[in-house]
């Protein structure tokens, strides 16, 4: 692979995160720029965060893989989303070139969580083990799912586990350490053991 080559690829980013690294992103997604709307430069945007309310009047997110800064010129809510107008892009025009582009926020930017609660950048990449040490792999992903997240484990062979995030199932969480602890149920063991 040649040097610009190399250069590209590690300009690649987590998609979740939009940044270069997944363990320690500095970017996380808040949303989806959809389509334009009207003729005021407004656009929907899907919601990715847990915490709309923050996306208001002056707040600068990110744009794209570029991450492009934008300010939020107006906010408001629509029955698919919510409508932001950017300073960047004053009408639907200018907005005919950036659909369905992520937005981000910065990392320093988003709402500590209370104890026992997580971000989903802070789960992917832990080391998963059972109760009893044995370890089952690495958590690659969070599904999102209507009646709780999944997480899915991936071991070293390549075969993936699928945990429910429950509180039977999830026993512990040490982000310094970056390990999880979980206790399989019978019905999510591994079918090699």
């Amino acid at each position: 692979m040649t040097s610009q080559r190399r250069r590209l690829a590690a300009r690649r980013r987590n998609k979740e995160t939009g940044s270069l690294s997944k363990s320690e992103p500095d970017f996380v997604s808040v949303g989806i720029l959809r389509r334009p709307h009207g003729l005021r430069g407004e656009a929907l945007v899907s919601i990715d965060t847990d915490f709309p309310e923050r996306l208001q009047k002056g707040k600068v997110l990110y744009l794209g893989e570029d991450q492009l800064p934008v300010t939020i010129r107006s906010r408001r809510g629509h029955n698919e989303g919510i409508l932001l107008a950017f300073q960047e892009f004053p009408d639907k025009e200018s907005l005919q070139n950036i659909r369905n582009l992520p937005l981000y926020a910065r990392i320093e930017d988003i709402p500590k969580l209370p104890a026992g609660e997580y971000y989903r950048h802070q789960l992917i990449g832990l080391e998963v083990v059972e109760e009893r040490g044995d370890g089952l792999g690495i958590l690659v992903q969070v599904l999102d799912t209507s009646a709780n997240d999944v997480y899915i484990v991936q071991s070293e062979r390549g075969e993936e586990i699928l945990l429910p995030a429950t509180k039977e199932v999830i026993r512990g969480v040490d982000l310094e350490k970056k390990l999880m602890t979980v206790r399989l149920l019978p019905g999510l063991r591994p079918k090699s053991d």
